[in-house]
């Protein structure tokens, strides 16, 4: 999944953090929700404005963004 397709970031635009498709729904609320144990099929009824790709999209950025952290402190 190439994320960098769906995940933008505006500095305009919820501070500056990641959203997607230049929606006002950030990464960080889609990762908080399947992290409270909502199912992707839950994230998508609640906001069917989202599709299957935006949720793999964020936990793609999600992924790459630990990547980067661990060769940081290499």
């Amino acid at each position: 999944m190439n994320y960098q397709d769906r995940i933008t970031i505006e500095s305009g635009k919820r501070s500056g953090k990641p959203c997607i498709r230049g929606m006002r729904i950030t990464v960080y609320d889609v990762l908080s929700y399947l992290a409270s144990g909502m199912t992707y099929q839950e994230v998508l009824e609640d906001f069917p404005y989202l599709t299957q790709e935006d949720i793999l999209a964020c936990l793609s950025y999600a992924a790459n963004r630990e990547r980067q952290t661990l060769l940081i402190q290499a």
